[in-house]
C-alpha cells in the first residue's frame, strides 16, 4: 500500500474519533449529546411532567419514562439494588458555559426541586468508589418503568431503572450558576 493511501484513512480516523470524543463522558457541549448506550433508550423513552405521573401513573404503566434528579439519599439494604432518594431537575436545553469553547459547557438543570422519586438500580462498578463515585449531589438521567401504586416516603413515584447515565458533583451546574456563566 501507498503512504499516500494510509494518509487519508488516517486523517477520516482522526476525524472520527474527535468528532465522537468532543462532548466526552461529562457531556462537555452546549445542548445535549447522549451516550451511543443512551440514544436508544432516549429515542424511547417519555419524558412525563413529574406531577402527571405522580397522580395519575396508570397511563404509564410498561412504558420507559425519564427523569433527571440530583442524589439527594444513596442506600442498599442487603445484596439486592440500590435506593437512590432523588429530587426532579427539568433538564434545560442550552447548557451554561464559562467561555465561548465547547468543552466549558456543563450539562444544565433547573435549580428548582421538582419533586421527590426514587430510583431502584444496579449501579455500575465505577460508579461505587472514588472521587467521581455515585453520591448525594451526583446528577443522574434515569430511564425505567414506573410502578402505579408504589410510592416512596415522601410521596414520589419509585422507578425500575433500566439505564443510567451519572454526572458526578462538579461536571454538571444548575441554573443559578447562570450569573457566573456565559450562555
Amino acid at each position: 500500500m501507498k503512504p499516500t493511501a494510509v494518509l487519508p484513512g488516517l486523517i477520516f480516523l482522526g476525524l472520527l474519533a474527535g468528532g465522537c470524543a468532543s462532548a466526552g463522558r461529562y457531556g462537555y457541549a452546549r445542548t445535549y449529546v447522549t451516550l451511543d448506550d443512551e440514544a436508544t433508550w432516549a429515542a424511547r423513552a417519555d419524558e412525563p411532567v413529574y406531577d402527571e405521573i405522580r397522580r395519575t401513573p396508570e397511563p404509564f404503566r410498561g412504558r420507559v419514562v425519564s427523569f433527571f434528579g440530583i442524589v439527594r439519599a444513596v442506600s442498599r439494604e442487603g445484596g439486592g439494588p440500590w435506593r437512590l432518594g432523588l429530587q426532579v431537575r427539568i433538564h434545560q436545553e442550552r447548557h451554561l458555559c464559562e467561555e465561548d469553547t465547547e468543552n466549558s459547557c456543563r450539562v444544565t438543570v433547573n435549580a428548582r426541586d421538582g419533586g421527590p422519586f426514587t430510583a431502584s438500580v444496579a449501579l455500575r462498578a465505577e460508579d461505587l468508589d472514588g472521587e467521581n463515585r455515585l453520591q448525594t449531589n451526583s446528577l443522574v438521567r434515569v430511564f425505567g418503568t414506573v410502578t402505579p401504586g408504589e410510592y416512596d416516603a415522601d410521596g414520589g413515584p419509585v422507578v425500575q431503572v433500566q439505564y443510567y447515565r451519572h454526572w458526578p458533583r462538579g461536571q454538571y451546574v444548575t441554573t443559578a450558576s447562570a450569573e457566573l456563566m456565559r450562555r
